[in-house]
């Protein structure tokens, strides 16, 4: 059933349907838009829409449409609804009856898909930051392995001087380290929340959009309502990131390419990033490569179809928005695809040094060397200059590089010239000269892979890093706790609560950010509860969890403490971490008088679990009555 139809007579045109219908895509947003109900529904109760009990059951239901969707994202495509947003309401309606369509009051699909699309927006973001790490890393890595590979560098693609194969790495280490910082500039900016702004006016619900902003996880609300709904600044600067990364990727492609050719046969990809000919055995082709620079096209084409789509529209919302979703969907996942498949490209690579040395003594790239030397013997540079070009023409007549030529033949041109001229017109001269910062040199070529090693491992290291939290973890703890807390799995937590309970926190860290927490409450002193463990959105399934989890047990042990409990949805979880069942009656009195503040009280599907630990920190079976 469609949300607007009261005002119609007539059923839409089964062509009309098709031609509006967004569900076919905007069913990627289904976890956002659940995730957005949940607080939505909390802002209800605090304004006095929905009572504690209604709350209640709307997010119970709503928390297991998320895992079904978890489950299975595509059986949202067999449905007949119109979008992602009618289909999450008709199946709450279908769960709860009539209760599901008092959700919908004071909200916008306007404001709720600006919200939705944030959401996924910030998510993404993540994993492409992770794929940067992961392509800048493994350039870097070849780039270690090839300091001293010799590679002709290039000018109008003529040979000019030499640099090396690590150099040429760094190159491109460098372009993504600043489409690295662009993201994180455009993820930053997008980190507010619009929900609350109703359909462009603002809502007429005394909402508080602040704390509804921190419950989702944003960094604040949005300021205008009329800009709120009608703002896709955020997917044309994504696209924009996207699109310069391309670029970025593009002419790493051409030039890997360009390598990889018969006529130049520096480097030969692997086996497994190429393909042959279904005619000529002999074939090696890079179609990796190619459908990386040519998938560069249609990044731009959505890029561009975006800010076409955009530039003439009236405030506020328009039906023309709903063409942002295709675009910015399919242009992010073909970067991080082409991301993927460059980092690939390198694995297996064979960098022909013996070639790409000779191709460097080839075409003179040493001419600029004598040059410099001319200089130092006194002589202008731009006499130097044409002295050198005639020396060049007459190497080429004879079929000789410029160190071939005897000393008489160099007196010639000019008679400043003597031995000293040979040793710096070598490749080892020519490369060690260039000892500025950013230059060619082994020291400095060393220094650059070194930094960009530790910036990379100061970053983005790939372990999990679990440690005691501070404050200055505060604000990470607080959204990650606000988040879990309005998908009903964790109990709410006051900023002062935090500020006082810092201590009892463990974080973990990923590629340098906190991802995720859990504290260990302490009862008495042989009493502990695992509070509050939860990932951030988009993190999941990285060990994270678990690498938490045994950290407070440890902790646990250095107290001395004999045993430690968890009330859970997800007992499977805890189970592998050796925990086993017990009866939430045997907990102790005042562990059951804390629950009293869960909003879930009256329907707590929790589970209890226990460990004990001995002296040791080992883990003690027990067997549960």
């Amino acid at each position: 059933m469609a949300l607007w139809g009261g005002r119609f007579s007539q059923a839409a045109d089964i062509r009309f349907k098709q031609f509006n219908d967004s569900l076919r895509f905007d069913y990627r947003l289904a976890e956002q838009d659940i995730v957005g109900s949940i607080a939505w529904s909390k802002s209800l109760r605090q304004v006095g829409v929905l009572t504690e009990d209604e709350q209640q059951q709307l997010e119970l239901a709503l928390n297991e449409l998320k895992l079904a969707v978890m489950e299975d994202p595509e059986q949202i495509l067999q449905s007949g609804a119109e979008d992602i947003h009618s289909w999450v309401e008709q199946q709450l309606i279908n769960q709860v009856g009539d209760l599901g369509k008092k959700l919908h009051t004071g909200r916008s699909r306007n404001d709720q898909v600006a919200t939705d699309l944030k959401l996924w927006c910030r998510q993404q973001g993540q994993q492409l930051l992770l794929m940067l790490n992961k392509l800048q890393s493994q350039l870097t890595s070849v780039a270690r392995q090839h300091q001293t590979t010799v590679l002709p560098g290039y000018t109008h693609l003529q040979r000019a001087q030499p640099v090396t194969f690590a150099h040429w790495c760094l190159a491109y280490v460098e372009m993504f380290e600043r489409d690295y910082s662009r993201l994180e500039d455009a993820l930053q900016r997008l980190d507010t929340c619009p929900l609350g702004s109703g359909a462009l006016a603002g809502t007429a619900y005394p909402i508080d959009r602040e704390q509804l902003a921190q419950n989702l996880g944003f960094h604040r609300a949005t300021r205008n309502s009329l800009d709120s709904v009608s703002d896709r600044d955020h997917v044309m600067e994504l696209l924009s990131v996207a699109s310069i990364s391309m670029l970025h990727l593009s002419r790493l492609s051409e030039d890997m390419i360009f390598y990889n050719s018969g006529e130049s046969n520096f480097i030969e990809l692997a086996d497994t990033v190429t393909s042959g000919s279904s005619l000529m055995p002999q074939k090696k082709n890079p179609d990796a490569l190619e459908l990386i620079r040519g998938k560069c096209g249609r990044v731009y084409g959505s890029m561009t179809a975006m800010m076409m789509t955009v530039k003439a529209l009236p405030l506020a919302y328009n039906k023309d928005m709903q063409e942002d979703k295709e675009g910015l969907f399919d242009a992010l996942d073909t970067w991080h695809e082409c991301m993927e498949m460059a980092a690939l490209c390198f694995d297996g690579i064979k960098v022909n040094k013996e070639r790409t040395l000779e191709a460097a003594m080839q075409g003179y790239a040493n001419a600029t060397e004598l040059a410099d030397y001319l200089v130092a013997k006194g002589i202008p540079f731009r006499e130097a200059h044409h002295i050198v070009g005639v020396a060049v023409v007459t190497a080429i007549e004879k079929g000789c590089a410029l160190e071939e030529l005897s000393l008489a033949e160099l007196k010639e041109f000019s008679p400043v010239i003597d031995n000293d001229v040979y040793p710096i017109l070598t490749i080892e001269s020519c490369l060690e000269k260039r000892s500025a910062l950013g230059g060619v040199a082994p020291n400095q070529v060393d220094y650059a892979v070194e930094q960009a090693e530790k910036r990379i491992e100061a970053r983005y290291s790939s372990e999990v890093k679990i440690r005691g939290a501070r404050l200055d973890d505060l604000k990470a703890i607080e959204s990650m706790a606000a988040y879990w807390a309005g998908m009903g799995e964790n109990l709410p937590w006051q900023r002062n609560e935090l500020v006082r309970d810092i201590g009892s926190f463990a974080v973990a860290e990923k590629y340098g950010q906190v991802t995720g927490c859990g504290s260990l409450f302490t009862y008495d002193s042989e009493l502990a509860e695992i509070r509050s463990l939860g990932v951030e959105a988009g993190w999941q399934k990285q060990s994270q969890g678990t690498s938490i989890v045994e950290h407070l047990l440890s902790k646990a042990k250095q107290h001395g403490i004999k045993k430690v409990f968890v009330l859970t949805r997800i007992p499977e979880f805890f189970m592998k971490q050796g925990f086993q069942l017990t009866a939430k009656s045997l907990l102790p009195e005042k562990i059951l008088d804390a629950c009293q503040q869960c909003p879930h009280l009256k329907v707590c599907d929790e589970v209890a679990l226990e460990i004990y630990l001995d002296n040791s920190g080992v883990v003690i079976k027990q067997n549960v009555a």
